[in-house]
């Protein structure tokens, strides 16, 4: 979504005679996009702002230094605190406001002090954006179609950062999606903090939910693939379930964060759903769909967390079998429930991070290796970094390096897998290409 909002911003600021350029020693204005999620990542912003402090001083010359603005969840979650530990930095805006930089840069140019817009202003910022240019180079692209959360899970901070849930209208999603489709974009992944809480708004008033909006955009001319990020499990409905089944578009990867194997630590968390729950669903959603391959996201070390528990987030991995996974070390975040719970040491954190890390490394090494000697079709995005090397992902996420012509980027291609990695496949082309050329050499 940050990639995505990032695009946007480019786009809204492109009207004020902005664009974009390749480093910030170039630039004039620099925005850091920021996440919340995780202390690690908040803390990377303070960072990065005095390495670009000490960049603008070191810039010598009769060139104005750059604006600075951070925007995103750590502008709204420290606005005023950010300002006060980096006064030097001229914009601050939320995740609700990007629409309104133009504005907000152009007055903190004329007042030469500090701009802070952390509002959850009543008109959407999707509204405001002008139609997407930005980001719609390549063969794959980001479509925001919801934005919050309502679940406040005790962990987590992104009903106070992102807000309550807003769905966008049915028309203003494919609209986007087919101009997506006529830059040439292959691939759309819908977004959303709670992705499949979607509950748009047709031309005729109907209310649609995930699976409708799916179906719609995979009906678009040029659009061959489809995904949606990232899913709530108890929000998981039976259209959405045959869906996977039903649409060929739709590929066969879904990232569905379970968080623990624990039922009390799940509801410690806050879920709306049990160890259990999450396993059924997994059931039926590999009935809709053989081939479907699973990520997840685990936080370990959660208050009260103890060994038993943990090790039933152990057995729930093994139950599943997962193809990629993220997992981290609980982080307290300022203004959640979980962060006045009593905490467990880090010590016992780290050693329960690298125990399930060990085994959700295994099985993706596992997972990616079950396909050397198989054909799969390629999307191919961008070249790599050896010569001659395209990158493109499979329909299960994996990245698959292959030697190929620059003139195939953007097309769908028969790749053999020749080699896995814990990170990507290797493979080489089959079969004719688009044009008609062969490509085995």
């Amino acid at each position: 979504m940050n990639v995505y909002d990032s695009a946007r911003m480019a786009d809204v600021l492109a009207a004020s005679g902005y664009e974009v350029v390749d480093t910030a020693e170039d630039a004039d204005l620099v925005i850091i996009n920021t996440c919340h999620i995780r202390e690690k990542a908040a803390e990377k912003v303070y960072s990065e702002l005095g390495r670009l402090r000490q960049m603008a001083r070191d810039g010598g010359g009769d060139r104005r230094p750059p604006l600075l603005a951070v925007a995103g969840c750590v502008a709204q979650a420290e606005g005023a605190e950010m300002l006060a530990r980096a006064p030097f930095l001229n914009v601050v805006v939320g995740p609700q406001a990007y629409h309104r930089l133009p504005e907000l840069v152009a007055r903190a140019e004329r007042s030469c002090e500090s701009v802070l817009d952390v509002d959850f202003p009543p008109d959407s910022k999707f509204d405001a954006f002008p139609d997407p240019h930005t980001g719609t180079e390549g063969a794959g692209a980001f479509l925001t179609v919801q934005e919050g959360c309502d679940r406040f899970c005790s962990f987590c901070v992104v009903p106070y950062t992102r807000g309550a849930e807003y769905s966008r209208p049915v028309t203003d999603i494919v609209r986007e999606a087919r101009r997506y489709a006529l830059s040439g974009v292959r691939e759309i992944t819908l977004l959303g903090q709670n992705v499949n809480a979607y509950h748009g708004i047709s031309e005729d008033g109907a209310e649609w939910r995930l699976a409708r909006l799916i179906r719609a955009v995979a009906a678009i001319d040029g659009i061959e693939r489809v995904r949606y990020t990232t899913s709530y499990p108890a929000d998981h409905d039976a259209a959405l379930v045959a869906a996977h089944g039903e649409v060929p578009e739709l590929m066969p990867y879904l990232h569905l964060p379970v968080q623990s194997g624990s039922d009390r630590v799940l509801q410690a968390m806050n879920r709306r759903h049990r160890a259990d729950d999450y396993r059924r669903l997994v059931d039926r959603l590999r009935a809709a769909r053989p081939d479907l391959a699973l990520s997840s996201d685990f936080i370990v070390g959660f208050p009260g967390e103890t060994d038993a528990e943990f090790r039933e987030t152990l057995r729930l991995v093994e139950d599943v079998q997962f193809a990629q996974a993220y997992s981290f070390k609980y982080s307290p975040r300022p203004g959640t429930p979980a962060a006045e719970m009593p905490q467990l040491l880090e010590s016992v954190k780290a050693e329960r991070l690298a125990t399930l890390q060990e085994l959700l490394n295994r099985q993706q090494r596992e997972f990616n290796a079950a396909f050397v000697g198989s054909i799969l079709p390629v999307l191919i995005d961008g070249g790599g970094r050896k010569t001659g090397q395209m990158v493109g992902r499979s329909p299960y996420m994996q990245a698959v390096h292959v030697h190929a012509p620059r003139h195939l980027k953007g097309s769908i291609i028969d790749v053999q897998i020749v080699g896995s990695g814990a990170n990507s496949l290797a493979g080489e082309l089959v079969g004719p290409t688009p044009n008609g050329e062969g490509f085995r050499e």
